[in-house]
């Protein structure tokens, strides 16, 4: 099993992260953090880096519910979705829900893994519709 839900998009990269929030707002998902990973490493290493953003999505709602099963799944809180650039293409690339809520070892939290893998599978598709 695969730890992501990815594909690439040949569009502009601000045009991509501003249509992954929209389509990650659509599924109910608020970007409660977004990580600027370029100039991140710019300023604290001095290391040039292809542009790559860390998006941390939210579903309050969702993760109500798993927190209720399961108090210690705040660690694994936001689920991130990452837009970055590689050879020429825009890559997105969010965690996949199921295998993330797999090491909880936690079957109460397998629907809400396939309830999270459907909506954030359907931000991926809509990327190249």
């Amino acid at each position: 099993m695969g730890y992501t839900i990815s594909t690439e998009v040949d569009a502009p990269f601000d045009d991509v992260v501003e249509q992954v929030v929209s389509e990650l707002e659509e599924e109910g998902f608020g970007v409660l953090c977004d990580v600027d990973v370029q100039a991140t490493f710019e300023k604290k290493l001095n290391v040039e880096y292809d542009r790559y953003r860390i998006l941390g999505a939210c579903n309050p709602g969702l993760a109500h519910q798993g927190l209720e099963a399961e108090p210690n799944l705040g660690a694994l809180l936001p689920c991130n979705v990452v837009v970055y650039e590689r050879d020429g293409s825009v890559v997105v690339a969010a965690v996949d829900p199921q295998a993330l809520l797999a090491v909880t070892e936690n079957p109460e939290l397998d629907d809400l893994g396939d309830e999270v893998h459907e909506r954030f599978q359907r931000v991926v598709d809509s990327l190249n519709a």
